[in-house]
């Protein structure tokens, strides 16, 4: 990333980087790992392996990112998948030895783990 010298290159380091997420979010796949202690301590390191892992393998293009505890410890590893005007969905309990079959049946085939979901969202 380029130095920032002035207060128009950061104007225009946001401006460029706020089109970027909002193409991502328009036209691409998010997929968010929660990465909390507790989710650590659940295996969320192996599952965030595994799924960069499948996608790699797989050839698919999605954005892959983590946040922190959303205060859902018992539910951990938790695992969003949110793709351009679809819904939302949490996954819950995703361990590393579920990875393949999540992206094979929500990515590749389109169809929601239903056992597996937490929660789900409608598109904004």
């Amino acid at each position: 990333m380029p130095k920032l010298k002035s207060l128009d290159d950061l104007r225009r380091l946001r401006e460029r980087v706020s089109e970027e997420i909002s193409t991502r979010k328009e036209t691409g796949t998010t997929i968010t790992v929660g990465m909390g202690t507790c989710g650590i301590a659940a295996g969320a390191r192996e599952t965030m392996r595994a799924i960069l892992n499948e996608l790699r393998a797989r050839d698919i293009d999605a954005h892959v990112q983590t946040v922190g505890c959303i205060g859902m410890c018992a539910s951990e590893p938790l695992v969003d998948i949110e793709q351009a005007g679809r819904p939302r969905i949490t996954y819950a309990n995703i361990t590393a030895d579920k990875v393949s079959r999540l992206i094979e049946e929500h990515l590749v085939k389109g169809n929601v783990v239903n056992e597996w979901i937490f929660a789900r969202m409608r598109p904004e």
